[in-house]
């Protein structure tokens, strides 16, 4: 439904959501489960779409940039990965109009579009502390 990226960029931005203090790559990494090489390059990309702010120095590391209550997975999703849509058939043989297929696979990500662009990062968080996500996330927190 969604790439690896995608979902490494949603897991850092749940986590960061969820702490009061900036949190480095390496601590973002060791909580959410995402391979530190990959997420040094995902933060990056984050940081560059100004979802998150970088601070360097000792007490350095990312903080979220927008509010967890105004902040969708959508643009999230579409800095990293943006949902696919289908606006003309991709094999060309029935230009405007979709063919049942891509048809199909267009309204599909339509409702992907709509259900991710109506929860908030808030919403992922705003759980019981048992639903968390990411197994031992939020708990893992190293100084």
């Amino acid at each position: 439904m969604i790439s690896q990226t995608a979902e490494y960029a949603l897991r850092a931005i749940v986590y960061l959501a969820d702490q009061s203090e900036p949190r480095t790559n390496a601590q973002i990494a060791e909580a959410t489960q995402v391979p530190l090489g990959y997420l040094a390059k995902v933060m990056q990309t984050l940081s560059r779409a100004q979802l998150v702010n970088a601070q360097r120095g000792k007490h350095g590391g990312f903080t979220l940039a927008i509010p967890a209550k105004e902040l969708n997975v959508l643009e999230v999703v579409n800095v990293v990965d943006p949902v696919r849509r289908f606006h003309e058939c991709p094999i060309g043989t029935h230009g405007m109009n979709l063919c049942p297929l891509h048809r199909s696979l267009d309204d599909a990500a339509q409702a992907i579009e709509h259900a991710f662009g109506d929860t908030t990062i808030a919403d992922l968080i705003n759980v019981p502390k048992h639903r968390k996500p990411l197994c031992r996330f939020p708990d893992v927190v190293k100084k």
